[in-house]
């Protein structure tokens, strides 16, 4: 048997260099495939078969940032932190070493079983509607423009060159559509939205990946959308994504998403795994994760499922694994350097994301940057703690910098007091001899998340209740600013947090996200002025809860900077800087706006300068809305011209009469600036 697959295996291997492409190699096998094989094929881990030479294989991988769950590997910042980078070709840079090590791996593998396939199943790019949600950390952000931007470098640095002959991996847009928590009703959620916010806010990332980045996989979410399991509704997967955006790569499911169809206290859409297995199929979720597909000769015999349907699904999965080269064996990246893996290249590139992340909301008499020689005394429960680095969806690697390790480089005898948990347990502590105390606190990957068994005050299954600093490490800062020390807040988490009596208690707050593997030299770099930073906010820091709508409520009125009427404590965009800029008056110049920004301070330093647009005629609009961005870096007292394009795709607005985003002709106020609050406008009419 062992001599006959080798045979096979040689066999495809000699067609692949000269015989037909990967759809007529695909039909050749389908035509030979019995119903239960063509079943089998179609779940997450698809047997061997053997008779046919078709390897296992496991299209269930994860890279949300860095190879995961499958030995160590290079861990890069969380998403969201990437996110604040606003650094296109930054990501782009990332999700190629990402792919590089994903490949290593895959090559490493005797076979393609768990996580060590090439069908990664990231970027999320769910909208960060609401901050109580705890995997919005997953995402980049609340807004579509730049979730779509940040998402398609991602699909690049993932797949690769999308004309090559072999594709490097599949990246996944997740999850389709209309979802973002909560975690603890996923199951048997219904989001009900207007077209109005389907079409403005919820769908253009995911047209971006399709139409301009050719993304190969797109994952159905577990909700229901208007009264159907995502994976089942005809209107989004077949009327927009396949037919509107002409998209004809793969559908999988959400993991035991099917399940959801049938199973008591969920959807509750059908009776039975056979209806299930049928109404996923004709609906053309090519693949499932999970165990409904068992169901599909059954879906047949009863007359619920024509085989055709299958037949046209299992086409497609068979022609990506050709492209993929994973039927033949070999891939152009067969001789990487396996000690690219976490080696000093990409865990360069890491530490460079992580610098690019930190964003400085406050600074309060330039207590920032830092000298060695000041009395500074380090706190808070998260300035040792490996893991909280890491984030979620994360590799393991053999190397992490906590905070407390990278000031220790710089000051090896610092005073380290950790004086509470994270939620509880304050501790008794002298600081006495400190003029400064960094405290590092927040929250952790161990509270928010998906689906977490958590029941803890201001967390819930995941999701979070308030979005308040936990009331223990409040009151600490609040003792120590009221004992004459100067705080520096190093606050990590996931998403916004209400930070209003912190910017009352601590001189300085910097938003430092789950850096990844090198974020405690990153964040010591900024403390200490050897980075200045330039990382901006992709989601709205709001005072507290009661500033937002309820959080099952999809509509995105109340919701992110363009449909948030209040006054936030932190805007979209907003990121300070140890340089300070100005803005100049814009000029439109031959389709594009010319926007002249100054240095004004006495360091170099990194600006991302922002495009939003305005139609003030559309009452019921965004307030506002990102258009383009631009990072810049300036030398001190230097005048920078940024010029960003004005194109079709910058008028894109809701046309009721179409019911879709399009080119909408009118007047309109461009707004220019370094965050989405304080702007300048040029009126324009296009």
């Amino acid at each position: 048997m062992k001599i006959r697959i080798a045979v096979i295996a040689v066999l495809m291997g000699l067609v692949a260099c000269a015989g037909p492409g990967p759809e007529k190699r695909a039909k050749a096998l389908l035509d030979q495939l019995t119903l239960e094989e063509k079943a089998a094929l179609s779940v997450h881990d698809s047997p061997a078969i053997e008779r046919l030479g078709i390897k296992r294989y496991n299209w269930w991988n994860e890279a949300l940032h860095g190879v995961a769950r499958n030995g160590s590997a290079t861990v890069f910042p969380q998403p969201i932190g990437m996110a604040a980078s606003f650094d296109e070709p930054l990501i782009e840079e990332v999700f190629t070493a990402v792919s590089d090590e994903a490949r290593i791996k895959h090559h490493q593998a005797a076979e393609s079983g768990w996580y060590q396939g090439l069908t990664f199943w990231t970027p999320n790019i769910n909208l960060f509607r609401d901050p109580r949600w705890g995997r919005g950390m997953e995402t980049y952000g609340e807004d579509p423009y730049l979730t779509g931007v940040l998402g398609q470098a991602v699909v690049r640095g993932l797949q690769g060159d999308p004309n090559a002959k072999v594709l490097k991996a599949h990246a996944c847009a997740k999850h389709f559509a209309v979802h973002s928590g909560t975690e603890k009703n996923r199951h048997r959620f219904d989001a009900q939205v207007s077209e109005r916010d389907l079409r403005e806010s919820y769908l253009p990332a995911f047209k971006d990946l399709v139409t301009k980045a050719g993304v190969k996989e797109v994952m159905t979410a577990y909700n229901r959308f208007r009264g159907e399991p995502c994976a089942a509704s005809s209107y989004l997967v077949n009327d927009i994504l396949r037919g509107e955006w002409g998209y004809k790569g793969i559908i999988v499911s959400d993991c035991w998403a099917l399940d959801d169809f049938y199973m008591e206290g969920r959807h509750g859409y059908v009776k039975t795994g056979a209806e299930t297995a049928a109404k996923a199929v004709k609906n053309g979720v090519d693949i499932e994760c999970g165990e409904a597909y068992k169901y599909i000769p059954d879906a047949v015999a009863l007359g619920l499922l024509d085989e055709k349907d299958l037949d046209r699904n299992v086409l497609r999965l068979l022609t990506e694994r050709f492209r993929l080269g994973e039927m033949d064996g070999t891939s152009p990246w067969d001789n990487l350097d396996t000690a690219l893996v976490e080696g000093p290249q990409h865990r360069a590139l890491s530490l460079k994301a992580a610098h690019e992340s930190m964003v400085l909301l406050q600074n309060k008499d330039n207590i920032l940057p830092l000298k060695e020689d000041q009395k500074i005394v380090l706190m808070g429960p998260n300035a040792d703690d490996k893991e909280l680095m890491w984030g979620n969806y994360n590799p393991v690697p053999k190397s992490t910098i906590t905070l407390l390790e990278a000031i220790r480089t710089r000051i090896p005898d610092i005073k380290y007091i950790k004086g509470c948990g994270l939620v509880d347990g304050e501790e008794q502590f002298d600081v006495n001899d400190a003029d400064i105390i960094i405290f590092a606190g927040g929250i952790s990957p161990r509270l928010e998340g998906e689906e977490m068994p958590v029941e803890v005050p201001g967390f819930d299954g995941g999701d979070r209740t308030d979005i308040e600093v936990p009331a223990v490490q409040r009151s600490l800062m609040q003792k120590l600013h009221g004992q004459g020390k100067k705080v520096v807040f190093v606050n990590f988490s996931g998403g916004a947090m209400g930070l209003v009596p912190e910017t009352e208690s601590c001189s300085a707050i910097l938003q430092a996200w789950y850096p990844g593997q090198e974020g405690g030299t990153a964040i010591a770099d900024v403390l200490f002025g050897d980075v200045n930073p330039s990382g901006k906010l992709p989601v709205t820091f709001y005072k507290s809860v009661s500033d937002l709508p309820e959080v099952e409520n999809y509509d995105m009125e109340g919701h992110t900077y363009r449909y948030f009427r209040g006054e936030p404590l932190f805007p979209f965009g907003f990121g300070l800087s140890y340089s300070q800029f100005e803005y100049g008056e814009a000029k439109v110049e031959k389709g594009s706006i010319v926007i002249p920004v100054t240095n004004t301070g006495n360091a170099d330093g990194t600006e991302v300068v922002q495009l939003y647009v305005q139609k003030p005629d559309d009452v019921e609009g965004p307030n506002k809305t990102l258009r383009a961005f631009k990072r810049v870096n300036i030398a001190s007292g230097e005048t920078v011209n940024v010029k960003l394009p004005l194109n079709d795709e910058t008028f894109l607005w809701w046309d009721p009469v179409k019911a879709d985003m399009v080119p909408v002709h009118g007047n309109y106020n461009l707004l220019y600036g370094g965050n989405s609050r304080d702007l300048k406008q040029l009126d324009y009419k296009y």
